[in-house]
């Protein structure tokens, strides 16, 4: 079964070259020499002043001190995936939240504002001599150096695990951890592979530490900035055709309504909510009685019409959450009224559905604008396909909306077959498309 999902590459990449450069920080670099001093166990320094250190056992004792912060990276990941579950219910505050604080860590490794708390160091003082230096010791010396904790890798790690907090499932919050660990390490088991030379090249070099670390909190502000305006789902997304996931976290209360559920979907960005997941589904499940239990709604659009979900069982449905201030939902609005003329105007195989989430008196944290300011848009830009009012934030919340646009697609049979969150071009909404509608055959 064709699934639909999304991975959102510059957060990745972003993340990756923060651990890079946590490596080339003044913190470190001047306790290169020790450490791998200590892993190498002896070396010998020739007439020029050149030092010259046994590889092979360096880049042994290295692959043990690689794993051993790795370790302690993933054991704080883990506190952190886990706040992020605990948080699932106020996932929108959370992640507004961890776009400033991301920010404000940029700012501090910037030097333009600081904090005493983040200036200190807790190291666990641990005496090891040449003779003592094995791959167990190596280990260990790994895993108290990674809790070394610096005015310079404390911001850049403390906003990666931010972002953990925030990931929609365990696997990611690992991934995300391990891409920032992985990009710390590598320069690590190059110094294991050439020791001598690069030692001796960051001792020439080391006045550019200071644009690293410049550079390195330039990337702490994008990547706030990022996720505090939604853009980090929304850049770089892509279309994945693979075996769709048996698991689904949406989640959220039942409701009236129900239909078909074969129980085989990707997972729902961000659905940390309370409730059953399609991972629990039955039997019965694949017979039809628990899909629409699950994202069923009924809402009313600008118009006053009443839509609800499993009466468009028999069509596919094309079903984005928008909000009339997010750029790249003004970007792709255009092609999605042209695709909903194109396909009959939900007359016929497909049904375009929009929600967005307006405030009022009784919401006024809402993520949108009022809804006459929405009517207003639709009309000012000739927007005639149904765009839903999500007036109290529940259907966001039960399909665990963290960024705009986000886009649900559903068979005929009222199957859920995956999610696109991020902006999607007018190819890639007909490549969905036809998806959905070969899946129904």
């Amino acid at each position: 079964m064709v699934g639909i999902a999304l991975t959102s590459h510059i957060s990745y990449v972003l993340v990756f070259m923060e651990g890079l450069l946590s490596f080339f920080s003044p913190c470190v670099i001047p306790l290169l020499p020790v450490y791998m001093g200590y892993l190498a166990g002896s070396a010998k320094t020739e007439h020029d002043g050149v030092i010259v250190y046994e590889r092979r056992r360096v880049f042994l004792n290295t692959a043990f001190f690689v794993l051993g912060i790795s370790f302690a990276f993933l054991l704080l990941g883990t506190s952190f995936t886990l706040l992020g579950k605990l948080l699932g219910e106020h996932r929108y505050l959370l992640i507004r939240i961890s776009g400033i604080l991301i920010i404000l860590l940029g700012l501090i490794q910037l030097d333009f504002i600081q904090f005493s708390f983040l200036q200190r160091e807790r190291k666990l003082n641990y005496e090891v001599t040449d003779k003592s230096v094995n791959p167990l010791v190596a280990l260990v010396l790994g895993f108290t150096f990674s809790f070394a904790w610096t005015p310079c890798i404390g911001p850049a790690l403390s906003s990666v695990l931010i972002l953990v907090s925030g990931a929609k499932n365990t696997v990611l919050g690992f991934l995300l951890i391990l891409l920032y660990a992985l990009g710390f390490l590598i320069p690590f088991l190059l110094l294991g592979l050439f020791t001598s030379q690069l030692l001796n090249f960051l001792k020439r070099k080391r006045n550019l530490v200071k644009y690293t670390i410049k550079a390195g909190g330039i990337l702490l502000i994008i990547i706030g900035f990022m996720t505090f305006t939604g853009y980090m789902n929304g850049i770089s997304s892509y279309l994945n055709k693979a075996q769709a996931v048996k698991e689904n976290n949406i989640s959220g209360e039942n409701t009236e309504d129900s239909a078909s559920d074969k129980g085989n979907n990707d997972n729902i960005a961000g659905s940390d909510n309370k409730g059953e997941s399609i991972e629990e589904s039955t039997e019965e499940d694949n017979n039809g009685t628990e899909e629409y239990e699950k994202t069923n709604f009924t809402l009313t659009d600008q118009n006053g019409k009443e839509h609800t979900l499993s009466d468009y069982k028999g069509q596919v449905v094309f079903l984005n959450f928008y909000a009339t201030w997010c750029p790249p939902c003004k970007k792709e609005l255009p092609d999605i009224e042209k695709l909903y003329k194109e396909f009959g105007s939900n007359e016929k195989e497909v049904v375009f559905l929009g929600i967005t989430n307006p405030k009022s008196k009784d919401y006024p944290n809402n993520s949108d604008e009022d809804e006459d300011y929405i009517k207003t848009f639709l009309a000012d830009n000739q927007y005639s396909f149904p765009t839903l009012f999500d007036t109290t934030g529940d259907i966001l919340q039960k399909y665990g909306i963290s960024a705009f646009p986000t886009t649900f697609v559903f068979d005929k049979n009222g199957k859920l077959l995956g999610y696109v969150p991020g902006m999607m071009t007018e190819d890639i909404m007909r490549n969905v498309i036809n998806q959905a509608l070969e899946s129904g055959e």
